[in-house]
């Protein structure tokens, strides 16, 4: 019997199986896939629309602006004169403009052409505040952010310390000229202490007019005390040395009499060198010199430095250590750098000017500015302390249990904390204070001859009181009850029962507990308390991106502004915090700010229609 395939049956491969026949397959045109509903999300083009929120940071001379959720701000934008003019004003280009800083009259500020605002509001004009903060919010927005101008979500970041009026400046902004429907305000000291990835903190800012202290406890500022020694001041000491370097190098005539004997300090001088030239400079030149004092640690200088030599050569036991002596003191990598000097083109002065500076000469700016270290602590204002004296005395004022918590989490923020050496510095100065003078806030003659009496030392002291003599309890003596001591037989104790002891004595007072496995495991969850009572110092990303992992994370604010409450009373509207229901206005960063879902930062909306609403840390009129 044949049984072979049949003809008519085609013979199939398993390619041809899993697609089909060839012979009835044909391609077929191309199809869009069907997209998926968006459920609760809507239409996928409104998505970004309500996930947008804007963190907007403002100082006295820059702006940051970025997105929620950004580790970097996407603009940072700082407030220059050429940005300032006018449509159709071609005055740059005019031949001798940039000289034209010269014919400012004496007395007016130097430099302010920079400054978005000053904290000093006697002289200062909130409405041209308000154009250059709207310039300059305009273009960050749409040039480097690329948004339209719908209404949006916005977070400033100011610090506490700002003045209500440049605040109610900064919100009509955001309410009538950007259409912002919520405005939260975060405070900058409590947002460089997220960005530090703690809850408490000593936040030191070195800003351009002033130098903030803040502590920070729990997420809340606890006190604030300000000093004017700040980048300002800094310039124009700079400014000051390099002038004096132009009338030493003949550059210049020297200056009268009343202009020497004005001081340092006054605005009332003569500027010779461009704004720009001298913060050049500063930002390229200038660093401080470490803190010198038996007390003061150097870590960070590393191994001394020793002159090779030929083994073969025998070099004397005296000499040997005189070599060893003076490498050891110019081990330092800043000594040989004292001894040069560095060429400072100053273009603003002559097109082919520079003066010759040494580094030493460069330090001496921080230490005027800054420390002022000739002086006694009588000779300063409130207003004008040094910073190691600045933060030792914001730290003496503190409640024993939040300075213990935020002298150990010191974080330095602002321009001034860029220079070479500044923080380690301030950090050793601080440190030496506190290893010289302790907690003690009483300080003088009358204290020490307090302390140092011989008579209010023996009251106190216990010498004098004779010791208790007691024999000693021996652990391995045997003891016998009354009963079989009046007897005198050798039966136990319990002898009525006819038992016996066994004979050997139990300290249960220092016996050792059993272990309890429940506590043991209850000790293993219970969170620590961290480092306390010793400084030391943290890094930080900065406010903004604290601001932004804040944000983020759905972390209601410390006030919300909703705009119909804003444009209905504006400022006069915010109640203050003791006029406020504590249960209905609690506004906090805990575990109950952080579990709020979907509502998070902006879930304050639904509560704005309340009578009362505050500005939190910013206070009221």
């Amino acid at each position: 019997m044949d049984t072979a395939t049949p003809a008519g049956l085609p013979h199939r491969s398993v390619t041809s199986i899993r697609g089909g026949s060839g012979v009835t397959d044909r391609p077929s045109p191309p199809t869009t896939p069907s997209r998926p509903p968006a459920g609760s999300f809507s239409s996928p083009s409104t998505l970004r629309a309500e996930e947008d929120l804007v963190i907007v940071e403002i100082g006295s001379r820059f702006v940051r602006v970025g997105f929620a959720g950004d580790n970097a701000p996407k603009a940072y934008l700082q407030l220059r004169p050429d940005q300032q003019r006018r449509v159709g004003d071609y005055r740059m280009f005019l031949p001798g403009y940039h000289d034209a800083w010269r014919k400012r009259p004496i007395g007016k500020d130097w430099g302010k052409d920079y400054e978005l605002w000053q904290y000093d509001l006697r002289e200062s004009d909130l409405g041209l505040v308000q154009d250059k903060l709207d310039r300059i919010l305009r273009d960050a927005f749409s040039r480097l952010l690329l948004i339209d101008s719908r209404p949006r979500r916005m977070a400033l970041i100011v610090p506490s310390s700002l003045p209500l009026p440049l605040l109610s400046t900064t919100l009509d902004i955001f309410f009538k000229r950007f259409g912002s429907p919520i405005v939260s305000l975060l405070s900058a000291p409590v947002m460089s202490t997220v960005g530090a990835g703690v809850r408490s903190g000593l936040v030191v800012d070195l800003g351009w007019s002033e130098t903030t202290v803040s502590s920070v406890y729990e997420y809340r500022e606890v006190r604030c005390t300000r000093s004017i020694r700040g980048s300002k001041l800094m310039i124009e000491e700079l400014h000051n040395l390099l002038k004096s370097e132009l009338i030493r190098q003949g550059y210049i005539e020297s200056p009268a009499k009343a202009e020497t004997e004005a001081g340092p300090h006054t605005s009332n001088i003569n500027h010779v060198i461009s704004f720009e030239d001298v913060e050049e400079v500063a930002k390229r030149m200038l660093w401080c010199r470490a803190a010198t004092g038996p007390s003061c640690r150097h870590e960070d200088e590393g191994l001394a430095t020793v002159q090779e030599q030929d083994e073969t050569e025998e070099v004397s036991g005296k000499e040997g250590e005189e070599k060893s002596e003076h490498s050891g003191r110019t081990g330092s990598p800043w000594t040989g750098a004292k001894e040069h000097t560095v060429e400072i083109p100053l273009r603003s002065f002559g097109p082919h000017c520079s003066v010759s500076v040494s580094f030493e000469r460069l330090a001496e700016v921080c230490e005027t500015a800054y420390f002022e270290r000739q002086y006694g602590p009588a000779n300063f204002d409130d207003d004008e302390m040094p910073l190691h004296l600045l933060i030792y005395n914001h730290l003496l004022r503190l409640p024993m249990d939040i300075r213990a918590v935020c002298m150990s989490r010191m974080m330095f923020v602002g321009g001034g904390s860029h220079i070479i050496g500044l923080k380690g510095r301030i950090f050793a100065e601080v440190e030496a204070l506190i290893e010289a003078r302790g907690w003690d806030p009483v300080r003088g003659r009358g204290a020490e001859a307090y302390k140092s009496n011989t008579k209010l030392q023996r009251r106190g002291s216990k010498t004098d009181v004779p010791e208790a003599t007691t024999s000693p309890v021996t652990p391995t003596s045997e003891v016998k009850s009354p009963s079989t001591a009046g007897n005198g037989s050798d039966a136990g104790v319990g002898g009525d029962s006819g038992s016996k002891g066994d004979e050997v004595w139990h300290d249960a007072a220092n016996a050792e507990p059993e272990k309890d496995a429940i506590g043991d495991a209850l000790d293993k969850i219970k969170p620590t308390s961290g480092l306390q009572g010793q400084l030391r110092a943290l890094d930080t990303i900065g406010p903004w991106c604290g601001g932004s992992l804040a944000c983020y994370l759905k972390v209601m604010a410390i006030a919300t502004v909703d705009k119909e409450a804003w444009l209905a009373n504006g400022l006069a509207g915010a109640s203050r915090a003791s006029e406020v229901d504590v249960k209905a206005q609690r506004q906090s960063m805990g575990m109950g700010g952080m579990g709020m879902g979907s509502g998070g930062l902006m879930r304050a909306a639904a509560n704005i229609q309340e009578k009362s609403w505050t500005l939190g840390a910013w206070g009221a009129i």
